[in-house]
């Protein structure tokens, strides 16, 4: 046996390794479900033709003239049916006839109605022989980059990454401390820090998989565009994962069961799934909220991975969001160390 062998941080690194392959579930949250997440949510958002939408009309030469829009598709109806077709939602917008002109009835709380609305009075407009001042035309664009694909696959894999640093890390540490492991470890001529750096070496270990599967699904399936540098893309996802894993064993340093450890791991990711833009940008919040928002690890983590594979921005424009993760790293672990409970 090699003296790397008998290292014992060697042998804890190991433990690591068929622990996670002896668990079919862990692989699966881990590697598949991901891949999964971004197929549904890339076939739910993917680029379609434009919505036909349904409008009714009280006349015929309204109903004529609204359908002569591509973007509408009309129907004759009286006011009254036109109404109770609103409030089911089988029509959008009801053009009305009236002595002085056109009234439209529909619901400016939706923006398919408020659409509705501008198509069909350009649609009258038009038809009752109105001319644009200024000639307009259209260009259309379909570049990668800014689908919602784009935007959800850097969020997907932030996600993940804390997912599985936080969970893992926390849950296999409360387990050995509730079987009585890190007791008899600690008696051990161990090195303590060898045993919290198993974690770790296991964790970036994993990471390789982790991420070059997942990407590499999402630019073989949904041609994802990355336009910075693949090594500092690499490089933002080990500290994003250095960063979680601290979080986790931050979490797991005094529980001493599984039921309080989960409970604490989802008190502490939970804010993070809502407000760090995982599906939808964080600027949706309030301005109020935004230094909470952009101080958590997961919005730098995503903001940083997105500003590089969207943006091909570089580790010198991402510093910002480097120091939140960096900062989340050392403060995490520095308490870990001195609170951990052995026993």
């Amino acid at each position: 046996m090699s003296k790397l062998e008998q290292s014992s941080l060697y042998q804890l690194t190991m433990v690591r390794f068929r622990l996670f392959w002896r668990e079919p579930e862990a692989i699966f949250w881990i590697f598949v479900f991901p891949i999964l997440l971004a197929v549904g949510l890339g076939m739910a958002f993917r680029n379609r033709p434009p919505d036909v939408l349904q409008v009714g009309a009280t006349t015929v030469q309204l109903t004529q003239a609204l359908a002569a829009d591509k973007g509408l598709t009309a129907s004759t109806i009286d006011a009254a049916d036109g109404t109770k077709a609103l409030a089911t939602g089988r029509i959008l917008l009801l053009a009305i006839q009236e002595p002085t002109g056109v009234a439209y009835k529909y619901d400016e709380t939706n923006p398919d109605a408020r659409t509705a609305r501008m198509l069909a009075d350009r649609a009258i407009q038009t038809a009752a022989g109105r001319h644009e001042a200024v000639h307009a035309e259209n260009q259309l664009v379909h570049e990668t980059g800014s689908r919602y694909i784009d935007f959800v696959v850097p969020g997907l894999l932030g996600m993940n990454l804390m997912g599985s640093a936080i969970w893992g890390m926390g849950f296999s540490i409360v387990e050995s401390r509730q079987k009585k492991l890190l007791k008899r470890l600690v008696a051990s001529p161990m090195p303590r820090w060898q045993y919290l750096a198993s974690y770790l070496l296991s964790r970036l270990a994993m990471l390789v998989i982790e991420v070059v599967g997942f990407l590499g699904f999402a630019r073989l399936v949904f041609g994802v565009p990355f336009r910075g540098s693949m090594w500092q893309l690499g490089f933002l996802c080990v500290l994003t994962s250095l960063a979680f894993s601290a979080l986790g064993l931050l979490v797991a340093s005094r529980a001493r069961t599984m039921e309080a450890a989960s409970g604490l791991m989802n008190l502490v990711m939970l804010p993070m799934w809502i407000l760090s833009g995982v599906f939808f940008s964080a600027t949706r919040f309030p301005a109020v909220m935004q230094p909470v928002v952009r101080a958590l690890p997961l919005t730098a983590a995503i903001d940083a991975m997105r500003g590089n594979m969207l943006q091909g921005m570089n580790l010198g424009q991402l510093t910002p969001q480097m120091a939140i993760l960096l900062a989340w790293l050392l403060v995490s672990f520095t308490i870990s160390l001195r609170i951990f409970r052995w026993r």
